[in-house]
């Protein structure tokens, strides 16, 4: 790739298909700054690390280059875990006699190196230096819940409106948290975050639990100084909630309790009840889309343009949205990889059948964006001529810029990119990546900055990566 400049380039099939326009002209203005960019990623949750970490030796180097190299792969550089409370998967199988009666934790190499997410965590960063790796509670462990139970809600015993017999768990919840933190710090794996919630507006049939926006930030004012004295440079992040609609609500009730708020510098959001769109109001910290997937389509999906959510230039389009419009810092997906027997749903971006390993285009469309944005990005200024052709750019750490043009025209754009405060030279040499129906981002022929800017073509329904 290129040493000087890189840039992608999406199209969006969510989109209806729109005219192509002649001498479209690009510009990407590196004077102008907007948020800057964390990562990428994907989860291995409830049980698929482990998968992996059960597979032969040779599709467990597969797995983990195709998600996390950046010549090879997608380049992801965040990892989510799930900390269970499920028996057999938790630290605290058994309930202490009283809140306050010292736990008796279980190491996470009796519960299967944590359903695998430890060993999964150990071996990305051994082989491609990945040490972002966050925790969300789905669940306090059942005892500590009004419902007695893991799965179906209940809400955590203390917090206001949830009063149990058996006491007050907010701190021993805590704890908890912290120990699953501390155990990862001594496995050599430090947590960036802990989340104590999961889609906390509802309660499904699986490790669940409800607390309200009041509940939640109650929760953080145990949760944060509990972590912020454990001595470990593990934060808070939350809520980890359904959606952008819900996510308003909670990041408000957090804002307006100065104790969770000051413990509180990062916040998370699924897209599932509403799509990352825009900003939240009122919140000025980094924010998350933390998992999303299609969840609509009832076969495994592998196609690049098919005009279903789970094609892969769909997902170039709800990256770019979330990245260009909600001003997010991270974007991940559901599952990194998951075997065949539960990818019906498209809730991951590699299938592991057997000895095989299949990719889905949505693994490419993450890779035209990961591999080429990378940490600490700054998404910088970027405007086009044609409304079809929707723009970001990104100027990295060491210096290279990605721009990532989403045309969603029916036929090839010709574009005219004028770079100017990038410190990108004339004679630059850019490298086309192409990612379409019968290609996976492959180099195309190079162009050459002259003058402040370079000509490339877009083909027709294509991502393309400079």
């Amino acid at each position: 790739m290129s040493t000087a400049l890189l840039g992608v380039s999406a199209l969006a099939a969510v989109l209806p298909p729109a005219t192509a326009f002649a001498a479209v002209t690009a510009t990407i203005n590196g004077a102008t700054a907007y948020q800057t960019i964390t990562g990428f990623g994907a989860s291995e949750a409830f049980g698929e690390a482990q998968t992996v970490m059960n597979a032969p030796a040779a599709t467990q180097q597969q797995v983990l280059s195709l998600l996390y190299s950046p010549s090879s792969g997608a380049g992801l550089t965040i990892l989510r875990n799930e900390i269970s409370a499920d028996a057999g998967d938790t630290i605290e199988p058994n309930a202490p006699s009283s809140p306050s009666a010292t736990p008796a934790y279980v190491p996470l190499s009796s519960i299967n190196s944590d359903q695998g997410q430890l060993w999964f965590a150990q071996q990305i960063k051994a082989d491609y230096g990945i040490t972002n790796v966050f925790a969300d509670a789905w669940s306090a462990p059942a005892f500590m819940k009004t419902n007695d139970s893991a799965i179906n809600g209940g809400t955590l015993c203390g917090v206001p409106g949830a009063s149990c017999s058996s006491g007050d768990w907010r701190q021993a919840y805590a704890n908890y948290l912290v120990q699953y933190a501390k155990d990862y710090a001594a496995a050599g794996v430090p947590l960036s975050y802990v989340g104590p919630e999961n889609e906390a507006n509802f309660a499904p049939s699986y490790d669940s639990m409800l607390l309200t926006p009041a509940q939640t930030a109650n929760v953080i004012d145990v949760l944060g100084p509990t972590l912020a004295a454990s001595g470990l440079s593990t934060q808070v992040e939350c809520c980890a909630t359904e959606g952008w609609d819900t996510a308003q609500q909670y990041a408000a009730a957090i804002e307006a309790d100065p104790t969770a708020n000051s413990y509180t510098p990062l916040f998370t959001s699924h897209g599932y009840s509403e799509a990352p769109d825009s900003p939240l109001t009122g919140w000025t910290k980094p924010a998350w889309q933390s998992e999303w997937f299609d969840y609509t389509t009832s076969s495994w999906d592998t196609a690049w343009d098919d005009g279903t959510p789970s094609s892969g230039i769909t997902w170039a389009q709800n990256i770019y949205n979330g990245l260009a419009n909600a001003n997010l810092n991270a974007f991940l997906y559901w599952w990194g990889s998951s075997p065949a027997s539960v990818s019906d749903d498209n809730g991951n971006l590699i299938q592991i059948n057997g000895s095989t390993v299949l990719t889905s285009a949505r693994l490419w469309a993450f890779a035209n964006y990961s591999d080429f944005i990378r940490p600490g990005a700054v998404r910088i200024g970027a405007t086009s001529s044609n409304s079809a052709v929707e723009l970001t750019a990104y100027k990295n750490t060491n210096g290279t810029v990605a721009i990532v043009a989403l045309n969603t025209a029916t036929s090839a754009d010709p574009i005219t990119y004028s770079v100017s405060g990038t410190g990108t030279p004339n004679g630059a040499t850019v490298t086309p990546y192409l990612t379409n129906a019968s290609n996976d981002t492959a180099a195309q022929t190079p162009a050459t900055v002259s003058g402040g800017a370079f000509s490339a073509t877009i083909p027709a329904r294509s991502l393309v990566t400079y």
